[in-house]
């Protein structure tokens, strides 16, 4: 069986017992970085034997884990920090695990998104998980084009290094009024969280300097102005002309009648009323 095995974001005593027993039962531990993870099984005197996988090896590394479990062998998998197969290569290694018939099992715990997510301050009710936006740029373009019409809360994951070039970004496809809630260093001694707006994090950062992890917890766009939005495109157009678009379809009169109408927000008698005159 696989295990993922979910461990700290930086406060140790975020480790289940579960994770704690499985770590130290099974036959080997694939870890991200064996340097990192060296470091936590050390904390808890775990000696279980220790494999790297990661991103550049996760296609082959994972056809030998799949034959390790095939042949009897319990695998736990672990990430630097946090739930393993949340942006990192763990999702290959489940893959090929159901591929093979491979049983797989989750062992939950800490998670940087939810967490931040959590204590946001912003509606946790619908969200949207983007990690780390793409490095290409045509890719990190269109993500961030499909943002503007986005009404979920959105979650975003940056290195400090990155955060003003991605704040200036997101300024410019959702505006600099949007709140925001900076979530830094979570659940270590020095963990910050700085609900504001775009623009204002912007003027603080430029002024002090990001320093440490970041999770962006983004305010979604308000359905109603999207909506407006929507109304207010179909301004341009007359009332024929807008008619003529559904007409050229094949549409019905009377149902071209009821789409114009939801278009532009008003009742289907007043556009009947309107097309009369």
């Amino acid at each position: 069986m696989l295990y993922l095995c979910a461990t700290p974001i930086g406060n140790l005593d975020d480790i289940t017992v579960r994770v704690l027993n499985t770590l130290k039962s099974v036959d080997l531990i694939a870890a991200e970085d064996t340097r990192h993870s060296i470091k936590l099984l050390n904390h808890f005197e775990i000696k279980t034997p220790m494999t790297s996988y990661h991103e550049y090896n996760k296609v082959e590394k994972a056809r030998q884990l799949v034959e390790l479990m095939q042949q009897g062998k319990e695998i736990a998998l672990v990430t630097d920090a946090g739930t393993p197969g949340i942006s990192d290569p763990g999702e290959e290694l489940v893959r090929q695990c159901y591929e093979a018939g491979v049983p797989v099992t989750a062992l939950p715990g800490a998670a940087a998104c939810i967490t931040a997510l959590i204590q946001s301050g912003l509606s946790t009710r619908r969200f949207c998980f983007e990690a780390f936006l793409p490095a290409d740029k045509k890719e990190r373009a269109r993500v961030l084009e499909e943002l503007v019409t986005e009404t979920r809360t959105i979650v975003i994951y940056e290195a400090p290094h990155h955060l003003v070039k991605t704040l200036t970004e997101l300024k410019e496809v959702l505006g600099g009024e949007r709140r925001i809630n900076l979530c830094r260093e979570l659940t270590k001694h020095y963990e910050e969280k700085w609900l504001t707006t775009i623009d204002e994090a912007l003027e603080g950062l430029c002024q002090n300097g990001p320093r440490g992890e970041y999770v962006l917890v983004i305010e979604g766009r308000s359905a109603a102005s999207l909506k407006q939005e929507q109304i207010d495109s179909f301004a341009e157009l007359s009332l024929e002309e807008h008619m003529e678009r559904y007409l050229s379809q094949g549409i019905e009169r009377k149902e071209a009648m009821k789409k114009v109408a939801k278009d532009r927000g008003v009742s289907k008698r007043d556009i009947y009323q309107a097309l009369l005159k």
